[in-house]
């Protein structure tokens, strides 16, 4: 058999991974990145309702620094990134808000006038 050359197979795979992404975006399926963000945003707003939240704080980041440290990050680097990322979730959670964008594709698609699932009289 013949082997694919380089440039047929990565076009293949372009096009398994826009099939894949269209069909997590229509089923509104959370990806890894997106549990991630979700997860460091549980914690830190719970750092922020602590005794003492700049202790709280200050341990979360030393435990994801340290396991970033164990994968290869530059320490410092990572410590000022969890920085101004907590910096940006704590502005957002005095004010009530939430620090995501909203991600418009994951709303309910509105269905056609007439349509019996429109939950509209016809």
């Amino acid at each position: 058999m013949v082997r694919k050359s380089k440039k047929q197979r990565n076009e293949e795979q372009r096009v398994r991974q826009d099939k894949l992404r269209d069909s997590k975006r229509d089923e509104c399926r959370a990806e890894r990145d997106d549990m991630a963000r979700a997860l460091l945003w549980i914690m830190i707003r719970e750092t922020l309702r602590e005794k003492d939240p700049r202790k709280a704080l200050d341990l979360l980041r030393d435990s994801v620094v340290t396991e970033l440290e164990i994968q290869g990050f530059h320490v410092k680097h990572a410590e000022d990134d969890f920085e101004a990322l907590a910096a940006r979730y704590a502005a957002a959670f005095a004010r009530g808000l939430t620090p995501f964008r909203p991600k418009p594709h994951l709303k309910p698609k509105k269905a056609p006038s007439g349509d019996p699932t429109s939950g509209s009289p016809s």
